[in-house]
């Protein structure tokens, strides 16, 4: 007797998982999604999504590029950088 042997593909597209978030929204941020759901005709889901979109893209930015120590420093005088006395000799 001939045993058969019954084989299965399987797909291997990724199947994506769905999130579920709950939030709690004060007065301000409800009304603000009322607004956005009524002006762009989006479910709230859909409002929600775009922004976490929106936000993230705007946080992934690179940071400004600054100088360093600007603003990091005390010298215990107040006017240091208008006062034309305290700049006498500055950078020579």
């Amino acid at each position: 007797m001939q045993a058969r042997v019954v084989q299965k593909q399987i797909c291997s597209t990724i199947q994506f998982m769905k999130a579920v978030v709950q939030a709690r929204l004060d007065p301000e941020a409800r009304q603000a999604l009322d607004v956005l759901v009524r002006r762009l005709g989006w479910n709230p889901s859909r409002v929600v999504r775009e922004s976490l979109l929106l936000m993230g893209r705007y946080h992934s930015a690179a940071p400004r590029k600054r100088v360093i120590g600007v603003g990091k420093f005390a010298s215990g005088f107040p006017d240091l950088g208008s006062n034309k006395r305290r700049l006498q000799g500055f950078g020579r």
